[in-house]
């Protein structure tokens, strides 16, 4: 059939579908057409003549001269151009295309033409495939290493090649244990041990009471002896009961030893009790049954000083006593039982013994018998017998550090090592042996977890300059790893040749900004940085407000201490700190009178001699004319009235002033002090771990008991996950390289700079678990903590863990709030409603120090946030409002406002100097410990 073209389409047209001419047009052309119209639903089919059909799912409105192909309408079920035949389709054209070409209509199936896939027009190998997760389900927690490091076991009788024992100890000690005999008190270890302490007097009370009313009322006299008697006959298994277990013997203490040292609850819990034997010991030497014992244990004594006296070292050394160095009152309880030979390996305990029972006896013996020990060790070594007299010295007297000089004298580092690190010598010693034996990793953790670095260095370099060089290195990578770049400068400066190794750390340290950018201008100029640090330098000195009074104050401090490389800078810097300090007056309180006239000496003798000589002494008082009026106004702080744009979980003022924030799953921002965006993270986070130095944080999500935690660098702005963790709690500092968290009963310490979590150290656990969140600076930690049916305070010191000190609350205590250094703040619990002349009440802070407190107007409803060193009292007002007053043990540093807000909304961060308060809606304070407002802003989503 012919019909007659009337022309091409004109004008605005409603286009569903397009016939593309990809002989003319080319197919990549045509490719790039079909992609921008592609839609949901839409086809694409092959004409007989090498043209494409393109059917979209809708029709679209487009320009006839602008359309990518011949524009398509559909009529009746089938598609025609906007010039074919006028003459309708026929009823039979439905799912067809009428298409005229060469003169004639051409009618295609649709159905049957051929269809073309744009999906596989796409190269997938250059894709990078991502496989998402759904949002609704937490991620897996990484595979945790739980393998502690453990403790060494110095095995000094192997090193002595002391033989076995002899057939004689074999007779009396036999190698099987035998049967399990008390397999009937096995219900019994699972009680606590106040009930089976309770069970065990029991069972030395009973028989003695029955034995003095069985008795007849002619023998009084004797019914005392055979009651003490029949006391010490079940005397075992008073014992046995106390101790939930077997027996004491060699083999089980040696075991103890093995099994490293006592948890750090057992270590403060005060005096070790008494056993009920000890007592029955103590009533039996005042009977005449003492000639017995004393003159069995005589003879004891008499066949040792033989055995020691004819040099019978074996013999000697098996059947010694050990005595303490600390004198009679260490060496413990009485016992009548003699000492067992030893039968064991002779190795020494990892951790110093606690004092066991001992012989009845004069000092004399005591004395005698450590006189005897030492000539003993002294005549071994002359021998060259030196793991025997180490032996002889760490184990039967007591006196480690004598055995580790012994074995050091003589060369035996790695097990003067072990030894030194097994009883808990200085920390710098150990380092410094480790060190010298070779193994070098084991140093630098025992370094990095004591804090013993500089000591190690101090210690090593008078004996081996060239090892303390390579230990100051080491020490230059830790800090690094850690993220603490400023000490990592400062562990390097003393050594020349490792300054030029910091200039990164130094960089760092410069794009982080605050005090710290200050210190590394002055440390780059000392080693020759250019005219852009030098101008840097002067512009910050040149600067006149209160915000940056600390950085010229740290920069000029600096530059007392340090001669800039440059001597024309070295002399123009150091006139302008000195017109930096008249301005501000002086270098501030925090260095003494001698340091602060040193500093100002050093900057005299190299600035300009005529502008020196025309420049005032600092006057201290004149800073406060300089000062901003908020600062004399400190007291009062209020926050925007209206609330942010997203929600806040967390926030944490950085040294340069901006204000690193949580929002959650709407991600991570960094504002500046005027609440702009600086930088943005798509990283949900609902914590902000920031390390002691400022200069990294994690930044955690919390799914369920998981927590999603990404590393995140603040000088490079660089992100990367870390891992997924599985926690109650994450504390809100840490050092750089150890995460304290909560998990369950226990205090858990975890390497973040390892590939996957791996636990450092277990504090708590068993009989003892945190009752809240602990409390953490970069020096000390303190916990609540349900330990055997009580609540005490712990307190710890970081970096090593030593528990300073258990504080026991009573029925009258009570805990609102506790600090990391031991402060515990108990808010009363009937609260006058909070008027500005009446309603105040009296916040009682205890625990560390004795009882103090300070008085402020309360409300109900009074929440308690704190962190590190520092509480808020956040109380309810009349309007809606809260006011937080933020203190500093019984010091009131300034009063924050949130109009519109909610106590428990309030939140606390104390960091590098400086306290952020903020609440949920999304508002923020950031105050300076000196009294400066260093940001109020609020939340944006711009």
């Amino acid at each position: 059939m012919s019909v007659t073209a009337t022309g091409p389409a004109r004008g605005l047209l409603a286009a569903s579908g397009f016939v593309l001419d990809v002989p003319a047009i080319g197919a990549a052309e045509a490719a790039e057409r079909v992609l921008a119209l592609w839609a949901d639903g839409a086809e694409l089919r092959e004409l007989p003549h090498g043209a494409w059909l393109l059917r979209l799912p809708k029709p679209v409105q487009v320009y006839a001269d602008r359309a990518p192909g011949e524009p398509l309408a559909e009529r009746s079920g089938a598609l025609v151009t906007h010039r074919a035949d006028p003459a309708a389709p026929a009823p039979d054209d439905e799912g067809r295309l009428l298409l005229p070409r060469g003169g004639a209509v051409e009618r295609h199936r649709v159905a049957e033409l051929p269809l073309l896939r744009p999906a596989e027009w796409l190269d997938r190998a250059s894709i990078p495939l991502r496989r998402l997760a759904p949002l609704d389900l937490p991620p897996e927690p990484d595979p945790v290493d739980e393998a502690l490091p453990a403790r060494p076991q110095p095995d000094l009788r192997a090193a002595a090649r002391l033989a076995p024992r002899s057939e004689r100890a074999r007779r009396q000690l036999a190698d099987d244990p035998g049967p399990d005999r008390t397999r009937a008190l096995r219900p019994l270890r699972a009680l606590d041990p106040r009930t089976r302490r309770m069970l065990g007097s029991t069972a030395v009370l009973l028989p003695l009471l029955a034995l003095c009313l069985l008795l007849p009322e002619n023998v009084v006299p004797h019914r005392l002896l055979l009651a003490l008697l029949a006391g010490v006959a079940i005397a075992p298994v008073a014992e046995l009961l106390i101790r939930g277990g077997r027996p004491s013997s060699p083999r089980g203490a040696a075991a103890r030893r093995a099994a490293g040292p006592a948890p750090a609850a057992a270590k403060a819990g005060g005096a070790r009790r008494r056993p009920p034997s000890a007592l029955l010991a103590r009533l039996l030497m005042r009977t005449p049954a003492a000639r017995l014992v004393q003159s069995r244990h005589d003879r004891y004594l008499d066949e040792l000083t033989r055995a020691f006296r004819q040099r019978r070292w074996e013999d000697a050394l098996r059947d010694a006593v050990a005595v303490s160095a600390g004198g009679a009152a260490a060496l413990g309880w009485l016992t009548l039982a003699l000492p067992g030979r030893r039968t064991g390996p002779l190795r020494p305990s990892p951790a110093p013994n606690a004092p066991g029972g001992v012989m009845p006896g004069r000092a004399t013996v005591r004395d005698h018998l450590a006189a005897l020990y030492r000539e003993a060790a002294a005549a071994l070594e002359r021998e060259g017998r030196i793991e025997e007299a180490a032996f002889t010295l760490a184990d039967l007297l007591g006196a480690a550090a004598e055995a580790v000089i012994v074995l050091e004298r003589h060369g035996r580092l790695a097990l003067a090592a072990e030894l030194a690190e097994g009883r808990n010598l200085t920390p710098d010693l150990v380092v410094r042996l480790w060190w010298l034996a070779g193994d070098r990793d084991r140093a630098v953790r025992v370094a990095r977890e004591r804090g013993a670095f500089a000591a190690a260095v101090e210690r090593l370099g008078r004996t081996d300059p060239q090892a303390a060089g390579e230990l100051r290195a080491a020490w230059v990578r830790s800090c690094r790893q850690s993220g603490d770049h400023l000490g990592a400068v400062r562990a390097a400066w003393p050594e020349e040749s490792l300054r030029p190794t910091v200039v990164g750390d130094l960089r760092r340290l410069v794009a982080l900004g605050g005090p710290t950018q200050a210190v590394a201008l002055a440390h780059l100029l000392a080693l020759g940085a250019g005219e852009a640090v030098r101008d840097h330098a002067r512009a910050l000195l040149d600067t006149t407000g209160p915000e940056h009074r600390t950085h010229r104050r740290r920069l000029a401090a600096t530059l007392g201490e340090l001669r800039c490389a440059d001597p024309v800078a070295d002399r123009e810097l150091a006139t302008a700190a000195l017109r930096a300090l008249v301005r501000d007056g002086g270098l501030g309180e925090e260095l003494s009178s001698t340091e602060r006239g040193r500093l100002r000496w050093s900057l005299l003798d190299r600035a300009d001699p005529l502008a020196a000589a025309d420049l005032p002494a600092p006057d201290p008082g004149g800073a406060a004319d300089v000062a901003d009026a908020t600062e004399a106004a400190v007291p009062v702080v209020t926050a925007p009235t209206l609330p942010g744009d997203l929600p806040l979980h967390d926030a944490a003022a950085l040294a340069s002033g901006a204000v690193l924030v949580a929002c959650g799953h709407a991600g991570t921002r960094l504002l500046a002090p005027d609440g702009r965006t600086t930088a943005r993270w798509d990283v949900p986070a609902e914590r902000i771990v920031l390390n002691d130095h400022g200069t990294t944080a994690l930044l955690a999500a919390r799914y369920g008991a998981t927590w999603e935690v990404v590393r995140l660098d603040l000088a490079t702005r660089e992100v990367a996950r870390w891992a997924a963790v599985r926690a109650d709690h994450l504390a809100g500092s840490y050092d750089g390289r150890t995460l304290l968290t909560v998990d369950g009963p226990r205090l858990v310490v975890l390497d973040t700079l390892a590939a996957r979590p791996a636990v450092i150290r277990y504090e708590l656990g068993d009989e003892s678990r945190p009752a809240g969140p602990p409390a953490r600076t970069a020096d000390g930690c303190s916990a609540l903590v349900h330990s055997n049916g009580r609540t005490e305070r712990w307190r710890w010191d970081l970096p090593g863990w030593d528990l300073r000190s258990r504080h026991r609350l009573t029925g009258a205590d009570e805990a609102d709030a506790v600090l990391a250094d031991g402060l515990i703040v108990q808010v009363p619990a009937e609260q006058a409603p909070a008027e500005p002349a009446r309603g105040t009440a009296r916040v009682r802070l205890y625990g560390e120090r004795a009882d103090d407190g300070i008085t402020l107007p309360l409300a109900p409803g009074t929440a308690v946030p704190a962190d590190g060193d520092r509480f808020a009292l956040a109380v309810p007002q009349a309007d809606g409002s809260v006011r937080a007053a933020v203190c500093a043990g019984t010091e009131r540093l300034f009063t924050a406002v949130f109009p519109q807000a909610r106590p428990e909304a309030v939140r606390l961060r104390r960091h590098t100097g400086t306290v952020t308060v903020w609440d949920a809606a999304g508002r923020v304070l950031a105050v300076a410990d000196d009294g400066s407002v260093l940001a109020r802003l609020r939340t944006s989503a711009i």
